[in-house]
């Protein structure tokens, strides 16, 4: 019996979490008040993020399609959060781009109807027990982030889809053959249909999968799945995408959905690791990690353009967490594991304040972008700290979460540790010349685009303070229950 899909009860946490943004995105797609449907695309993403909260208390038996255990329902909870918050700051945000006229009702409407579509591409695929089920979800989440990076319908925006949709559709391609072929592995042992292809039911018995067809088939899913997490040198989509979509796309974009691929390639690395016939994965992950560090790392130092340069920083920190897993064990398992969770908030703050410091700049390029602790303290200061904080500086959790990974590497192979750190710090040493550059010295003459009213203002800073204050916190002080969770994880990843 397959409870959900058959009669989906009202007090199963997951209807809610799968059917408020559903239902939110078919609604926002035909109100026309796009001020009414900005409030409305913050309730639904609020409610969804209530919901997620409640699987810790009510954890739902899983079906053939849809599960939660110990690994995704953090980041269940991880994207309602930022879901909500970024549904926060789109309000501001979206509301002055109105007012600057550079979207018209029709494209807000969109706007707020794709949101909540994303938000629930990217849910199911998080919460399927169904490797087709999560391919099909990743791909309609490359759907909906092309419409919506596409927004302004200029040229370049027009041109950065296109690139994000033909790349993305070509690894999501080959991972699909990926995904085939573990079926193929799990058939002749689990038998046709949904079983052979359930996580759940898989892993218990992968041991007894054709080893070599497993391998293939990893490599295939790495390839695949690795388009969409960024990794060089499958990353060229990435910048483009962030610097001509709406910022708000850029924090989901970052925080999310770069999680979400790099889930979906983990929970093959989980079958993989339960076989010990296979080849060890680690060694491919590495290499893709370092090479996607060091590439970030050197392309940090030419970027003029601000939504560039942290797109890159994305690829970055997406190599580290690579890296770690791949390095496996328990340690670096755990430090992957944290970093994951400190890259998404830090990272989507920091594009919360760049959605203002463009506004109010008229300009994404570097060079127009001066003064901010001065023009603005509260907005500048808090993009300073989330800056210091996505570089890797004490005691921010982003550092407590780098160093583990170092230090798990130096124990294991020293060898590995030093390329490693060297690769953070010259990505350190790039991210603080650009702040300093933005940050500090004259403040250079702005263009803001329309009046920001309290709640305007409120709604901007709130997300990204509170962002910022829960990355201090990590790097102070993890809550034993967090610790608990994050080592039971790690057993689970191998």
């Amino acid at each position: 019996m397959i409870p959900f899909v058959v009669a989906p009860g009202m007090g199963n946490p997951l209807f809610w979490i799968l059917a408020v943004p559903l239902a939110s995105a078919g609604f926002l797609a035909v109100l026309p008040k796009w001020r009414v449907a900005t409030w409305v695309n913050v309730l639904a993403s609020g409610i969804t993020f209530l919901a997620s909260l409640t699987l810790f208390e009510s954890r739902p038996e899983p079906s053939k399609l849809l599960f939660i255990d110990d690994f995704n329902i953090y980041l269940v909870v991880l994207t309602g959060f930022v879901g909500f918050t970024t549904a926060m700051f789109s309000a501001a945000y979206i509301a002055r781009e109105s007012e600057a006229q550079r979207l018209s009702d029709v494209h807000l409407r969109f706007y707020h109807s794709m949101y909540q579509a994303f938000m629930f591409t990217m849910l199911l695929a998080l919460t399927a027990n169904n490797t087709g089920v999560m391919w099909v979800a990743v791909e309609a989440a490359t759907l909906t982030t092309v419409l919506m990076v596409s927004l302004y319908r200029t040229r370049e925006a027009i041109e950065a889809a296109w690139k994000y949709f033909i790349l993305c559709s070509v690894g999501i391609g080959l991972a699909l053959f990926g995904t085939t072929l573990f079926y193929l592995a799990a058939q002749p042992v689990m038998g046709d249909g949904a079983e052979a292809m359930a996580w759940t039911m898989m892993i218990k018995r992968a041991h007894e999968f054709h080893p070599d067809l497993l391998n293939l088939a990893f490599v295939f899913v790495l390839v695949g799945y690795g388009t969409k997490v960024g990794l060089a040198p499958l990353h060229a989509w990435l910048p483009d995408a962030h610097a001509e979509g709406p910022t708000p796309i850029s924090a989901v974009l970052s925080g999310l959905l770069l999680n979400v691929a790099l889930y979906a390639l983990l929970r093959f690395k989980m079958v993989i690791s339960a076989n010990g016939g296979t080849l060890s994965p680690g060694p491919l992950m590495i290499m893709m990690g370092l090479s996607s560090l060091f590439l970030a790392a050197f392309m940090l130092y030419r970027r003029g353009d601000i939504k560039r340069l942290f797109a890159y920083s994305s690829i970055e920190h997406m190599g580290v967490i690579t890296f770690a897993f791949g390095m496996g064990g328990a340690l670096a398992n755990f430090a992957g594991l944290m970093h994951m969770t400190m890259h998404s908030l830090t990272k989507s703050a920091i594009f919360f304040a760049v959605g203002v410091i463009t506004q109010d700049a008229g300009s994404k390029r570097i060079v127009d972008i001066r003064g901010l602790t001065t023009s603005n303290p509260v907005l500048g200061w808090g993009f300073v700290i989330a800056v210091l904080a996505i570089a890797g500086l004490p005691p921010m959790g982003v550092f407590m979460s780098e160093f583990l990974v170092v230090s798990s590497t130096f124990a294991r192979e020293p060898l590995l540790a030093a390329p490693l750190a060297l690769g953070l710090l010259l990505a350190f040493g790039a991210l603080v010349m650009r702040m300093q550059q933005m940050a500090f010295g004259p403040p250079s003459l702005g263009h803001a685009h329309g009046h920001a009213t309290a709640l305007g203002t409120a709604m901007t800073l709130i997300p990204l303070w509170l962002h910022v204050l829960l990355v201090l916190i990590a790097g102070l002080y993890l809550p034993p229950p967090l610790v608990a969770w994050f080592h039971t994880v790690a057993g689970m990843l191998g």
